[in-house]
């Protein structure tokens, strides 16, 4: 049957209509968003962003704003219940290598935080960079 709001080149999309964004687009915009501060921070210590790094050091400020600390089993299961399907040694591995750029922090209880010099260039303070290791 013929129907003359349809186009005649093949394609079954209408003309002329607007159609909804999809819902699943601004989501991620937002998330992407969320996600600068982060990768300016990696970049200020002179580290490549990569997911696993953006979802660490998300987890990390999030318990942080909770006033929680997570080891890493406690990060990992965080981020398995957020539907992150990432292995304990990866986990554990990102966290080490954070430290050791001095991003975040080992605490004597074995939890980890983000270093005072990575929170300060999170929220933008004046004179707040990082320092390079030589």
């Amino acid at each position: 049957m013929y129907n003359s709001r349809l186009p005649t080149d093949g394609s079954d999309a209408p003309t002329g209509v607007s159609r909804a964004p999809d819902a699943g687009v601004f989501e991620h915009t937002v998330e992407r968003h969320s996600n600068e501060r982060i990768r300016l921070l990696l970049k200020s210590f002179g580290l490549r962003t990569s997911l696993i790094r953006l979802k660490v050091i998300d987890a990390l400020l999030t318990a942080a704003e909770s006033d929680r600390s997570l080891g890493v089993r406690g990060l990992h299961s965080q981020l398995l219940d957020l539907n992150i399907p990432l292995s304990f040694l990866s986990v554990r591995e990102v966290l080490k290598r954070l430290s050791s750029e001095g991003v975040i922090t080992l605490n004597a209880d074995k939890s980890y935080s983000l270093h005072p010099q990575a929170v300060a260039i999170l929220h933008n303070e004046p004179g707040a960079t990082a320092s390079f290791k030589a």
